[in-house]
C-alpha cells in the first residue's frame, strides 16, 4: 500500500488535533471518532401564552369582530362611505371594498385580534368563492355572534345553538337557489355589474366586454396610462410566439403574415430534416392551400427549404415555435390541435412527420402571425371537441394545487372559448386608480357568479323577504328548543344587510325593513327599497339585483364562523413583548445582517 507523503500526514494529524476539544462541563476530550458524553443543555426559551376562559374569552372575540365589522359596514349600498387605509410606503388608499378593508385591520390586543382574524376569514372565503358579498357576510357574522353570545350567556347550550344556526342557514340557502332566476341577456349582466361597482359607466363597460367574449371568454383588468377607461379585445386562440423567420412576413408595413383558410400542422417534435416534411409539402403544392406549422423548433435545412419555397411563391407557409415550456408546452400544442381539428403528431402516438396525410391537417378561418404573437380564429367545425376540452380544463382549474396552475388553466379556457377582453383602467391619481381596479374586479366576479347560479332581488330585499316567509318552516325543522333559538338568531340576522343599506343612506333601518317585508307579502318578493332613489319599487324590473351565489356564500360563511365562535370556551394567545426603540433598531440590524444587507442607518 502506498504511503501518504509526509506533508499530507502532517496536515491530517493537525486536523485531528484541532478537532479534539474539551467538553465545557466534564473536561473530557473527544475526537471525531468518539461519541460525545451524554449531557442535557437547554438552548431554547419558549414564549409564554395567555389562556382565557368562558365569558372573558368570548367577550374578547366579540370585541374584535365588532371592530372589523363596524369599519366594513359603512361601505354597504349605493350610498355607502369609503375607508382610508394608511400605507407604510406611498399614498394612503381610499377603498370601498369590504375584504380589502378587513384584511388591513390588526388590533393591538392579541385576544381581540383573534376575533378580527375570524371576520377576515369570513370575508376572504366569500371573496375567493364568489368574488363579492364580503361586506354582507361580515355584517351577518356580527349580527349572529352578538345575538348568539346573549343566548349563550342566558344558559342556552352553545353546541345545540350552533347546530340550529347551521341547519337554518342550509334551509335558507336552498330557498335562495330555488327563487333565483337565470341571467337572460346583456341587460341583466349590466345591472349586476352596476350594483357591484356602484357605477353606471363601469357596469356598461363590463357588460359589453363579457357579452363580446362569450360564456367561456375571459375579462381581465389592467392599468392604463390614460385618464379614461377603454376595452381591448383579442379574438380567437392567442399564443405568445411569432414567426421563426422574418422571411415569412407578407405585410412588410405591419410586419404581419395573415393567412385565410390555412391548413394546420401541429407536432411536439423538432423539424430539422427537410425530407420528413417533403411528402406533405408536395401534396399542399398541388392543392394550393397555405400551411401553418406549430413545432417545438424549426431549424436547419427544413427552415431553409420553407423560406425558399415561400419567397419563390411555390408555397404559402408560416412556422412558429410551440408556446410554453416543458409539460405545459405539450398542453398548449394539444389545445391548438383540438381547436383546429389537426391530428397531434407525436412519436409516442405512433405518427411521424413523413407519414402525415392531408386529412391529418387542421383547418382555421384565419391566422394572423406577428413578431411575438399569433392569433388563430377557428372556423367553428370543432365546437364539440372544444367544449369538451373546456370542461376538462375547468375541472383542472377547480382541482389545481396552486393559484398559478389555476390561472393558467383559466387562461387556456378563455383562449379556447372565444377570446380575451382587457379593461384598461385609467385615473388622474394612483389612489383613484386602485379604487377603480377593486370595483372593476368585484363587478367582474359578480357577473361570473350571476352567470353560474342566477340572480335575486338586491338591496338585501331577498333575505329580508325570506326572514318573514320561512320562519315557520325553519323552526318546524328544528329538533330541540336550543336549536330553535339558533335558527331564530340566524333568521334575525337576515335583515341586517337591508337595514344597513338604509342606515348608510340616512334612513331608519327598522322602518325600511318593516315596509319592505310588508310589500313582499302584498306585491311579491321582487319588491324592495331603492337606496339610490330613496323609493320603494319592483327591484328586478329596475335592475337592482344580486347574484344568488354571492348571497348564498355570504349566508353559509357567516353561519359557519359565527357558530364556531359561540362554541368557544377557551382562547390561547401570545403575550406580546414590547421592544424599546434601541431594541427595535438592534432587531432590524440583525435581520439586515442575516439578509446580507449590512447594518441599518443609525439616527444622528
Amino acid at each position: 500500500v502506498a504511503t501518504k507523503p509526509p506533508i499530507m500526514r502532517l496536515a491530517i494529524a493537525s486536523s485531528i488535533l484541532a478537532l479534539s476539544i474539551l467538553h465545557p462541563v466534564t473536561g473530557f476530550a473527544f475526537g471525531p471518532g468518539q461519541s460525545k458524553p451524554f449531557y442535557r443543555e437547554s438552548l431554547t426559551a419558549l414564549n409564554a401564552k395567555k389562556v382565557t376562559f368562558k365569558e372573558e374569552s368570548r367577550k374578547a372575540l366579540v370585541e374584535g369582530i365588532n371592530a372589523v365589522a363596524d369599519a366594513v359596514r359603512v361601505t354597504l349600498g349605493p350610498k355607502g362611505r369609503n375607508v382610508v387605509l394608511e400605507r407604510n410606503y406611498g399614498a394612503p388608499e381610499i377603498v370601498n371594498d369590504g375584504v380589502t378593508i378587513a384584511r388591513e385591520i390588526s388590533l393591538e390586543d392579541p385576544e381581540q385580534n383573534v376575533g378580527a382574524r375570524l371576520v377576515q376569514e369570513v370575508a376572504s372565503k366569500s371573496d375567493s368563492k364568489a368574488g363579492d358579498g364580503t361586506t354582507t357576510s361580515t355584517i351577518m357574522t356580527q349580527s349572529i355572534v352578538n345575538n348568539g353570545i346573549r343566548a349563550v350567556t342566558s344558559g342556552v347550550n352553545p353546541v345545540a345553538l350552533n347546530s340550529g344556526i347551521r341547519k337554518a342557514a342550509r334551509l335558507v340557502a336552498e330557498e335562495v337557489t330555488r327563487v333565483s332566476r337565470n341571467v337572460t341577456g346583456i341587460e341583466d349582466l349590466k345591472n349586476v355589474a352596476i350594483i357591484a361597482s356602484n357605477s353606471f359607466e363601469m357596469g356598461n363597460i363590463i357588460a359589453q366586454a363579457c357579452d363580446k367574449v362569450g360564456e367561456y371568454g375571459s375579462t381581465v383588468v389592467e392599468e392604463s396610462q390614460t385618464l379614461g377607461d377603454e376595452v381591448e379585445y383579442t379574438e380567437g386562440l392567442t399564443i405568445d410566439r411569432g414567426f421563426v423567420s422574418p422571411y415569412f412576413v407578407k405585410d412588410q408595413e405591419r410586419q404581419l403574415c395573415e393567412m385565410i383558410n390555412p391548413r394546420v400542422l401541429v407536432t411536439d417534435g423538432k423539424i430539422d430534416n427537410v425530407q420528413e416534411i417533403v411528402p406533405i409539402l408536395e401534396q399542399l403544392v398541388k392543392t394550393k392551400e397555405p400551411l401553418f406549422i406549430v413545432a417545438e423548433d424549426i431549424t436547419g435545412e427544413a427552415l431553409s427549404a420553407l423560406v425558399v419555397n415561400k419567397m419563390r411563391g411555390v408555397l404559402d407557409v408560416v412556422a412558429v415555435k410551440a408556446p410554453g415550456f416543458g409539460n405545459r408546452r405539450r398542453d398548449y400544442t394539444q389545445d391548438i390541435s383540438i381547436a383546429t381539428g389537426a391530428t397531434f403528431i407525436a412519436e409516442e402516438v405512433g405518427i411521424t412527420l413523413d407519414s402525415v396525410q392531408l386529412d391529418m391537417l387542421g383547418t382555421a378561418d384565419r391566422i394572423v402571425v406577428g413578431k411575438e404573437s399569433t392569433t388563430i380564429v377557428t372556423d367553428g367545425r370543432q365546437e364539440e371537441a372544444i367544449t369538451a376540452r373546456i370542461q376538462q380544463l375547468q375541472r383542472e382549474a377547480e382541482n389545481a394545487d396552486t393559484d398559478f396552475d389555476r390561472d393558467k388553466a383559466e387562461e387556456r379556457v378563455a383562449a379556447l372559448g372565444g377570446g380575451i377582453a382587457r379593461i384598461k383602467v385609467g385615473a388622474a391619481t394612483e389612489t383613484e386608480l386602485k379604487d377603480k381596479k377593486l370595483r372593476y374586479e368585484d363587478a367582474l366576479n359578480s357577473v361570473r357568479s350571476a352567470r353560474e347560479m342566477g340572480i335575486v332581488a338586491g338591496g338585501g330585499a331577498c333575505l329580508a323577504h325570506l326572514q318573514s316567509k320561512m320562519q315557520k318552516e325553519v323552526l318546524d325543522a328544528m329538533e330541540t328548543e336550543d336549536e330553535r333559538q339558533g335558527a331564530m338568531i340566524l333568521l334575525n340576522s337576515l335583515s341586517s344587510p337591508c337595514m344597513q343599506v338604509a342606515e348608510n343612506a340616512g334612513f331608519e333601518g327598522s322602518v325600511v325593513l318593516a315596509k319592505v317585508q310588508a310589500l313582499g307579502e302584498e306585491k311579491g318578493s321582487d319588491w324592495g327599497w331603492d337606496a339610490r332613489e330613496s323609493e320603494y319599487c319592483d327591484l328586478m324590473a329596475k335592475g337592482i339585483i344580486d347574484p344568488a351565489k354571492v348571497t348564498i356564500n355570504a349566508l353559509e360563511n357567516s353561519a359557519s364562523v359565527a357558530g364556531l365562535v359561540l362554541t368557544t370556551e377557551c382562547l390561547v394567545t401570545e403575550i406580546p413583548v414590547l421592544l424599546s426603540e434601541e431594541e427595535k433598531q438592534k432587531e432590524i440590524d440583525r435581520q439586515n445582517m442575516a439578509a446580507g444587507m449590512g447594518p441599518g442607518i443609525p439616527d444622528y
